[in-house]
């Protein structure tokens, strides 16, 4: 199977992904309707550093550097997701402004550098999206005034951790997009 970026320099390209049900990549038209969001939004997607977490095919980062995005990084715990981010980064020469990290985005250590906008895709039902956005504030990855784009289930609950507060959801068929930024804690007294 194979996905192709909707817009920017790589718009029309074919991109590879993952064998098997381990992956389900984001649909063109809601990934389509995600980084319409994203491009639109605060902070701009344009010169942004861009996080993708379970990337699974590279899709989020490589869609985000083709309209414009500084960097982007890609971190997937399977060895088959990572060679594929790989094979992709290879094919549109972006190896340069994208990395990749093989991980568990629920362990993940301090960050390499803040990152203006993060997308989580876990897998549906998985209830990996909380304790993954409790790392990303405790680790340090998120910039001040970050965005985060959580892709869930339709039907499936998110309780974010102290610290996100929710600014919008979107539906798009079988997903639900959970837009979140970082609010400041009170100090205590």
């Amino acid at each position: 199977m194979s996905l192709r970026i909707i817009a920017g320099r790589h718009r029309g390209r074919r991109i590879e992904t993952p064998v098997g049900l381990a992956t389900r990549p984001t649909s063109d038209r809601a990934r389509e309707a995600l980084f319409s969001i994203l491009e639109h939004g605060a902070p701009p997607l344009r010169g942004a550093r861009f996080l993708d977490l379970f990337s699974g095919s590279g899709a989020a980062a490589l869609e985000a550097v083709s309209r414009g995005a500084a960097t982007a990084h890609c971190i997937d715990q399977a060895s088959a997701a990572v060679a594929v981010i790989q094979r992709n980064l290879a094919a549109l020469d972006e190896g340069e402004r994208i990395t990749v990290q093989r991980a568990d985005a629920c362990r993940l250590g301090a960050a390499p550098h803040r990152f203006d906008i993060a997308f989580l895709d876990p897998p549906y039902g998985s209830g990996l999206a909380a304790p993954t956005l409790a790392v990303l504030l405790e680790r340090g990855w998120l910039a001040p005034g970050a965005r985060i784009a959580v892709e869930i289930a339709q039907r499936e609950a998110l309780q974010p951790p102290p610290g996100l507060l929710v600014e919008d959801e979107r539906r798009y068929g079988a997903a639900r997009f959970v837009l979140l930024h970082p609010v400041a804690m009170p100090t205590e007294v």
